[in-house]
């Protein structure tokens, strides 16, 4: 089967070529291994890529530690939010709030040099967020831009006790030097001739306490309430936080189903997440790769439908369901 690989495909192929450093090189075969379609015509080439980007992480191993930090991290949980900003927008004041990480918090800019993760618990699951060096151009460091295209959601950090108008316009700016929108496709005209990754995100106007009369939280609704999710938060005081867990679950788009064994009570301790829109046989896949094959029916509990219903593999799972799979 031929790849058919697009012309996105062979220009970060083409920025593979011309860069110098091993990290360089790698953000170019990681855009090469996005932009390539998933296909048995494309298996050969995923894994000769994918182990041109082992070989090249080695090479990285013997450099700093912080280099190896940024570039080690691994999704875990339920979804990954990487939180953006401009300095001094209390990015690592959030993520010290509401995960089990501890960067560096200082009055004074550009006090994050490395991306840190942290996990956010909201009712039963967690959610993995990486606080990042702000969006300065000065300090987009290479390891930046793949993280960002990885993530599931952005979290854009707004300071309100400064105008909000221009910082996102500037944030939206530095974005597009990384190749990432914030917003789903289709919310801009636009005509690319380079691939951009689209990202889900939520809005958070951060330092609410320093904003008199919601003066700015306020100028900030009304320019971006029809696009993104937006809330005022006060990082370091806590107004606002749980309603932000809330939004960013919303935001991500994603359900939490409970798996049931015949004659037992359901295990309600360790969800399956799944995309919202999934169905029984989505879910039986993701329990094991062979379950989807081999599903005879299924029982569910949830949805508004009678406790044990039988559904069809094509029944469109909703958040709190429980399952029972039968082989």
């Amino acid at each position: 089967m031929p790849a058919n690989l697009p012309p996105q495909y062979f220009e970060a192929e083409k920025t593979f070529r011309q860069a110098k450093s091993p990290g360089e090189k790698i953000a170019a075969l990681e855009d090469m291994l996005a932009i390539m379609p998933k296909h048995k015509g494309t298996d050969h080439l995923r894994a000769e890529l994918r182990g041109r980007i082992a070989r090249l992480t080695q090479q990285l191993s013997k450099r700093s530690g912080a280099q190896r930090s940024s570039m080690a991290i691994e999704r875990e949980g339920a979804a990954q939010v990487a939180i953006v900003g401009l300095p001094n927008s209390g990015k690592s004041q959030l993520i010290a709030s509401i995960t089990n990480a501890s960067p560096t918090i200082a009055e004074y800019p550009l006090t994050t040099h490395n991306a840190t993760p942290g996990m956010m618990e909201f009712e039963d699951i967690k959610i993995q967020l990486i606080d990042t060096p702000p969006l300065a151009p000065q300090i987009i460091q290479w390891w930046l831009p793949p993280i960002l295209r990885r993530a599931d959601a952005l979290l854009v950090m707004i300071d309100l006790s400064e105008e909000p108008l221009a910082q996102i316009k500037e944030i939206m700016a530095q974005l597009e030097k990384t190749r990432v929108k914030i917003g789903e496709r289709g919310d801009t005209n636009e005509t690319e001739e380079v691939v951009m990754w689209h990202k889900k995100a939520i809005i958070a106007g951060n330092k609410c306490d320093l904003d008199k009369d919601n003066k700015n939280y306020k100028k900030l609704f009304k320019g971006y309430e029809n696009r993104f999710p937006i809330i005022a938060i006060s990082a370091k005081d806590g107004t606002g936080l749980e309603e932000l867990k809330l939004k960013i679950y919303r935001t991500l788009d994603i359900i939490r189903v409970y798996t049931k064994t015949p004659g037992q009570k359901a295990d309600l301790a360790d969800p399956i997440i799944l995309p919202r829109g999934n169905t029984l046989q989505d879910a039986a896949a993701s329990v094991h790769k062979d379950f989807a094959a081999k599903l005879k029916y299924a029982r569910i509990w949830g949805s508004g439908k009678h406790d044990g219903i039988m559904a069809k593999r094509d029944h469109v799972l909703a958040d709190g369901d429980i399952i029972e799979l039968h082989l």
